[in-house]
């Protein structure tokens, strides 16, 4: 009984849980981010693209 209660009581696997969850909020923001610049870059190397033309 004092084992499943010790189990119960263990907080360890949700710590790393939260921890994962922040690295993937992270890891969203960080893409959002990057595809936000690569749309920008990509509107600006055509717009000088074309002005060389």
């Amino acid at each position: 009984m004092s084992k499943i209660v010790a189990f119960l009581k263990n907080e360890s696997g949700a710590t790393a849980i939260e921890y994962g969850l922040i690295a993937a909020g992270i890891a969203v923001a960080i893409i959002a981010i990057v595809q936000t610049v690569g749309t920008n870059l990509t509107t600006k190397f055509t717009a000088v693209s074309d002005g060389l033309k």
